[in-house]
């Protein structure tokens, strides 16, 4: 039975990836770009992992499951990575990820990410609290659905459009900041229902994976 805590939850792994790793994710990676010339044409836009880099990042995960599973104890698996950069001048504003379908599985319990290589000035995971009912949808799940009763839901603010747009609803609420730099290779998984975001890079570039956290393995 997935709880309202778990949702809202914050937890680090230091060490999620080794150095070994880090290393070679980011040969990997510097590969794949050089052999497809992706590059990103919004911010924040999603490029799918190669196949390689997702057999790291799930034995990753899986290593680190039971350290996880102390703040987000219904998480089972993480879901495809995806690979992700922020150049100077580019941010990721507040939003929420939120539950897309409560009652189908597998669902979103959170989000997970990994800084691959820093920015040199700027580029920090930041998350979000608020007293603000805007947050809130009203609408409210339970057993039925696979949570605990009376699990109330927020809004949802899908990937699809580069976060570039912030709704009024939130632009105008007032929240408390807390910023949570993580130096390469460890990782920082969130409540699906948390607010976040990443402050501007101010110079170089963010090189970043993330992923869901779901309560059963996804199809892969």
């Amino acid at each position: 039975m997935i709880h309202l805590t778990e949702t809202l939850a914050l937890q680090s792994v230091e060490e999620f990836l080794t150095p070994a790793e880090l290393g070679q994710l980011v040969k990997i990676m510097d590969s794949e770009i050089a052999a497809t010339g992706w590059k990103p044409r919004r911010q924040a836009e999603l490029l799918r992992a190669p196949g390689l880099a997702q057999e790291i990042l799930r034995a990753a995960t899986a290593r680190a499951l039971h350290v996880l599973q102390r703040a987000l104890p219904s998480v089972a698996a993480d879901a495809r990575w995806d690979y992700t950069e922020l150049t100077a001048g580019q941010h990721i504003p507040t939003h929420v990820d939120g539950i897309p379908d409560p009652a189908v599985a597998p669902r979103r319990i959170g989000r997970i990410g990994v800084v691959l290589e820093d920015a040199d000035e700027g580029g920090e995971f930041y998350i979000e609290t608020t007293a603000a009912p805007a947050v809130w949808t009203g609408a409210v799940v339970g057993e039925a659905e696979g949570y605990a009763p009376g699990t109330p839901l927020t809004h949802r603010m899908p990937h699809l459009g580069g976060h570039e747009a912030v709704p009024a609803w939130l632009r105008d609420i007032d929240s408390t900041r807390w910023v949570t730099p993580t130096r390469p290779g460890t990782a920082l998984a969130y409540g699906a229902q948390v607010l976040h975001g990443v402050q501007p890079v101010r110079a170089g570039k963010l090189r970043k994976f993330v992923t869901d956290l779901l309560d059963t393995p996804a199809r892969r």
